[in-house]
């Protein structure tokens, strides 16, 4: 999860692993620069889209909720429709790394939706170059936005989001839709199987947080509600904190008879997330073949 322990254990991890904060930059500079896409966003209001180099389509757009207009990066291939994918970002939200990672995903195959989960609160980026969760006037900006967002809500925007897929030429409606989370995008993952179980057929939850939880809406108690295969790839430093999470997840999964991959991987929370100071690209690049592993099966 991410609160001010896991800046903590960041920092120590960092000083123990002096070379990764270099390797860090490099390492993220050279992902952005290979899947870069040159060009200027635009809104749906004029559906304005443009075409790159690698054969994709990307696109902001505007998706009507029954709390508001929500702005999503959408990006696909040419040619036949894909299966539909919806990226829950992490805590920092909808920026240039997620829409990196989106055509990434994109370039494998899929149509892929990257959401702004603050939508409620302001339009995308959310933080001002160099805040984050670990900055005050970062964490000052984000937790009533993140008071925002309650378990009804990520209902009600999942069927939004899967309804908007189905109505893109771009989308197979024949197959699953697919979704994968980060951070905080975790327990969003877990929802939006429960949220629209005959259309999302997959959920990969990556150093999620707050999965398992003694609350009445913990999102492990909505994966009976699903009908979703699940791949939880849990951070060493989560696992270190809250070790049961990951056998109640186990247990949970084979009580509801939904298939799940339950790994705790030797990498920091964060580990997935290309702009991360915690970034672990042999780590990361595992996880991203599970998670291909299980869209293929959509």
């Amino acid at each position: 999860m991410c609160d001010e322990h896991t800046e903590a254990e960041d920092a120590a991890w960092l000083e123990r692993n002096p070379m990764s904060r270099r390797q860090f930059g490099g390492t993220a500079a050279a992902l952005a620069a290979g899947f870069a896409v040159t060009g200027t966003m635009a809104g749906c209001m004029t559906r304005s889209t443009h075409d790159d180099p690698a054969g994709l389509t990307e696109e902001m757009v505007k998706i009507t909720t029954p709390d508001g207009t929500a702005d999503a990066y959408f990006v696909h291939p040419g040619g036949a429709p894909r299966p539909g994918i919806i990226i829950w970002p992490d805590i920092g939200g909808l920026r240039d790394a997620f829409k990196t990672m989106g055509r990434r995903l994109a370039q494998a195959g899929y149509a892929v939706l990257v959401v702004n989960q603050y939508y409620r609160s302001k339009v995308a980026p959310v933080l001002a170059p160099g805040q984050s969760f670990s900055t005050p006037d970062g964490r000052a900006a984000l937790e009533p936005m993140i008071a925002r967002i309650d378990q009804a809500g990520t209902f009600r925007d999942t069927q939004a989001f899967v309804a908007f897929l189905d109505g893109q030429r771009a989308v197979d409606t024949k197959r699953k839709i697919g979704t994968v989370g980060y951070c905080m995008g975790g327990m969003m993952v877990v929802r939006s199987c429960a949220a629209s179980p005959d259309r999302v057929g997959a959920g990969a939850s990556c150093h999620g947080a707050n999965l398992v939880t003694d609350k009445a809406d913990s999102p492990h108690k909505l994966i009976a509600q699903s009908k979703a295969s699940y791949l939880f790839a849990i951070a060493q430093n989560d696992d270190q904190r809250q070790p049961e999470a990951k056998k109640v997840l186990q247990d949970t999964c084979a009580a509801a008879g939904r298939p799940a991959e339950i790994e705790v991987y030797p990498a920091q929370h964060g580990w997935c997330t290309i702009d991360s100071k915690v970034y672990d690209q042999v780590q990361a690049e595992r996880a991203w073949s599970r998670v291909l592993a299980l869209f293929a099966k959509l």
